[in-house]
């Protein structure tokens, strides 16, 4: 029988770049953070030129702040940051949830499996897989809307969604059981067909989360 070829690797840059930007999204690389490109090219096993790479693309996504023959800087998330998000969350999403209802049943049954998966989460406390499912969540309501331009304005937001949600939860861990019960209302109104509610769903909760936030991400 024919010996199957071993999976081929991603390039060097391209895993240097998900290791970092996975540490700085789950905190492990948390703001404030110098990193250097020796210590990173050993962590992943590849030589400093894939490292520069890679950090340059960071810095374009406004992850870190390079500093020649220093490292790279962890950028904290900023008060201004958090409140554009939360901002631009609430205009995409009030109106996403409205354009939802009717809601079709595949729409429905992929939130009550995202739903189920965050449950799960709580009772494992993986933060970081909550935080993947949580923001999932609410981007199948946005994409269900038929919009492609939000859908895709929304997806920008992808990273910075997933970084805030984490430290919420890390200052916050009351606050992840709340989440679900919140996502419950939201499903509940979606499948009433109740626009108003669900859109009254959706704001009540990302302003209790924008008021968590708000000065505890350092």
């Amino acid at each position: 029988m024919p010996v199957s070829a071993p999976a081929k690797q991603p390039p060097a840059a391209d895993r240097v770049y998900q290791h970092i930007k996975e540490g700085v999204l789950e905190r492990r690389y948390e703001g404030g953070t110098l990193l250097t490109e020796g210590e990173l090219a050993e962590a992943v096993g590849v030589s400093r030129t894939p490292v520069r790479e890679a950090l340059l693309r960071l810095e374009t996504e406004g992850l870190i702040k390079l500093y020649p023959k220093k490292g790279a800087l962890v950028l904290p998330v900023s008060v201004q940051e958090i409140a554009d998000v939360v901002e631009t969350r609430l205009l995409v999403e009030e109106y996403t949830v409205r354009r939802a209802v009717p809601a079709a049943p595949a729409l429905l049954d992929r939130l009550e499996e995202l739903l189920a998966a965050q449950r799960r989460h709580v009772e494992s406390g993986d933060l970081a897989a909550f935080a993947v499912d949580d923001r999932c969540f609410h981007a199948e309501i946005v994409r269900s809307a038929g919009n492609q331009i939000l859908a895709r304005l929304y997806d920008q937001l992808r990273d910075r969604q997933l970084r805030m949600g984490v430290a919420v939860m890390h200052a916050h861990p009351d606050r992840i059981a709340q989440n679900v019960v919140e996502h419950g209302e939201i499903l509940a109104a979606l499948r009433a067909g109740d626009a108003e509610a669900a859109a009254a769903a959706v704001r009540a909760h990302l302003g209790r989360v924008g008021s968590l936030v708000r000065g505890e991400v350092r």
